[in-house]
């Protein structure tokens, strides 16, 4: 394996993000049956309202420690999840930028031309992948949410589930050059975590990981290994600390340097030793989004990556 280098080509961290204010926001019914995080919103018109104000809080934070972010509003009322554009794109540092099929038909209309455009007058983007049309055929594969991607190494990390379709995974990793790594996991329900990036993150030089969810112990053994081998230190997360989202955090590359995003309900449930581990290597930056998880998303699932050149 490769180890990551100072090349664009090779950049774990994204150098900006996408991000969407949404005006309706509220937890999906139609995603609730397999998302084991997702809770009841309460009073829909407070629900939207505190939710409009922590994605703008968020944005704000970002913003001051020198994070690059392009937001975006929406004010539809038929798209509840919105605010979490990391499943519906992703941009990859050859200049592609990738469309997925969506699991739930609700979250099918968050793709928005508008973003595609706005990121093809802003950025070089050599062609769009359009994989939405699956949906025809059932077949789901719900973008960095489904799929950890360690760009430095060329591997692709996936829980499957009904949000990540095994047949799918195949083919975008042969279709962008990376190795599929497949497991199975349990999640504080018992059944099968709905998306990687909830209890996964692979950053530059670390690596966050709730080892105890993936199923077979020679399968646990194999990811653990398997990270090791590219250099990075393993952070492992308790079932308790991804039930608190602690893995759904995303390594962000500022002018100053790289950050650790993450929620202020993660942060709260890491070890001292951990904080102390992950400190050493980049700060910390928690966001308030308490109403957001509800959804049974954190700050991971809110960014969308920027991997792509900017434009002279």
């Amino acid at each position: 394996m490769t180890t990551e280098t100072n090349s664009p080509r090779k950049g774990q961290a994204p150098h900006a993000v996408v991000m969407v204010l949404p005006h309706h926001f509220y937890p999906n019914e139609e995603t609730a049956e397999d998302n084991a995080f997702q809770v009841e919103g309460g009073n829909r018109e407070r629900t939207e309202k505190r939710a409009f104000d922590e994605v703008q809080g968020a944005v704000d934070a970002l913003r001051a420690v020198g994070v690059t972010v392009h937001l975006f509003e929406d004010k539809g009322v038929d798209t509840p999840d919105s605010v979490f554009p990391n499943n519906w794109f992703s941009t990859h540092p050859d200049g592609r930028v990738v469309l997925y099929p969506m699991y739930a038909p609700s979250r099918r209309a968050e793709r928005r031309d508008d973003i595609i455009d706005f990121l093809r007058e802003s950025y070089d983007v050599a062609g769009v992948i359009d994989y939405s049309s699956f949906e025809y055929a059932e077949k789901f594969l719900e973008g960095t949410g489904a799929m950890v991607l360690d760009h430095a190494n060329m591997a692709a990390y996936v829980t499957l589930s009904h949000r990540a379709d095994e047949d799918l995974v195949q083919r975008f990793c042969s279709d962008f050059g990376y190795d599929p790594v497949t497991f199975e996991t349990r999640g504080p329900d018992g059944n099968p975590i709905y998306h990687t990036n909830v209890m996964m993150n692979v950053g530059t030089k670390l690596a966050l990981v709730g080892l105890s969810t993936i199923v077979g112990a020679d399968k646990r053994q194999e990811i653990e290994d398997r990270l090791a081998a590219t250099g990075r230190t393993i952070i492992d997360l308790g079932a308790d600390q991804i039930a608190q989202f602690a893995g759904n955090a995303l390594e962000v590359r500022t002018a100053k340097g790289l950050v650790l995003v993450l929620s202020d309900t993660a942060l709260a449930s890491l070890t001292p030793d951990q904080i102390e581990m992950i400190e050493a290597e980049m700060p910390l930056v928690p966001l308030h989004v308490p109403t957001i998880e509800k959804a049974g998303g954190s700050a991971r699932c809110m960014l969308a990556g920027i991997h792509l050149k900017p434009k002279a």
